[in-house]
C-alpha cells in the first residue's frame, strides 16, 4: 500500500507567465471561471471560504459563488450560522478556488459585507422552491436531535402555505471585497506558476490600480 508521504502526481496541464494574466485581477478570475464551465467542470463556482471570530480559530467550508463583479464576490447563507458568527466578530475572510482538472487554484482576501436585503430576496426566491423551504426551516449550525425533526420543521412550514415561504430575515448574502489575489498554475516537478495581484491605487484615485508580482513557488 502507498503511503501518504509517497502520494504525488505531475502537474503538467499548462504554464502562465505574466503576459498572459489580465491587468484587471476580476477580468482574470471570470475568465478562469468561464473556461471551468465551458469545460463543464463538477462544481466550477465552488470556493472554500475561510474565517475566523474573535477567538481567531481558522474554520473553513465550500460555499457556492452567486455574483462576480469588479466590487467583489457574493455568496448566501444564513447569518446566525458558525460562519455568520464569525464574520460578525471578523469582517475579513478568504475565499479558495480549485479546479483540480486544470490544475489551477486562485485565492482572494479581503473584507466582507453584508448584500442589501433586497438581493437576498431575490435570490431566495429565484431558488427551487424546496430549497427555499429547507433555508427557512434550519437554523444552520445548531444542534438538532434526528433528521425526522429536522423534515417535521420543513413539513409545517408546507402545511401553512405549500407555494410559498418568506425569506427568514437572518438569511442573506455576503460580499467579499478583495484586497489581494493569488493565481497559481501547477508546473512540472512542483516549479509552480504563482501571481499575486495588490491594490496599487491611491485614496484619492477614482478607479483600482492592481500591482502584479510573480512568486516563488
Amino acid at each position: 500500500m502507498t503511503s501518504l508521504a509517497d502520494t504525488r502526481r505531475e502537474y503538467i496541464h499548462d504554464s502562465l507567465s505574466k503576459k498572459q494574466l489580465n491587468n484587471n485581477p476580476f477580468e482574470q478570475l471570470k475568465l478562469w471561471l468561464e473556461q471551468a464551465k465551458l469545460a463543464e467542470l463538477k462544481d466550477a463556482t465552488a470556493m472554500t471560504l475561510s474565517t475566523a471570530g474573535k477567538d481567531a480559530m481558522p474554520d473553513a467550508r465550500i460555499v457556492l459563488l452567486k455574483d462576480l463583479n469588479n466590487r467583489g464576490l457574493s455568496w448566501y447563507t444564513n447569518y446566525a450560522s458558525q460562519k455568520g458568527q464569525q464574520l460578525e466578530e471578523n469582517a475579513q475572510a478568504c475565499l479558495l478556488f480549485y479546479w483540480r482538472e486544470f490544475d489551477r487554484q486562485v485565492k482572494v482576501q479581503g473584507m466582507v459585507e453584508q448584500l442589501p436585503a433586497g438581493e437576498a430576496d431575490s435570490y431566495f426566491h429565484s431558488r427551487p422552491l424546496d430549497s427555499q423551504f429547507s433555508a427557512a426551516a434550519s437554523q444552520q449550525s445548531k444542534p438538532i436531535e434526528s433528521r425526522k425533526a429536522l423534515q417535521q420543521k420543513v413539513d409545517n412550514l408546507k402545511k401553512i402555505n405549500p407555494e410559498h415561504v418568506e425569506r427568514p430575515d437572518n438569511w442573506g448574502g455576503y460580499q467579499l471585497i478583495p484586497t489581494g489575489f493569488e493565481f497559481w498554475q501547477g508546473r512540472e516537478n512542483r516549479l509552480h506558476d504563482r501571481f499575486t495581484y495588490t491594490c496599487d491605487s491611491s485614496e484619492n484615485s477614482p478607479t483600482q490600480i492592481w500591482k502584479i508580482q510573480r512568486l516563488q513557488p
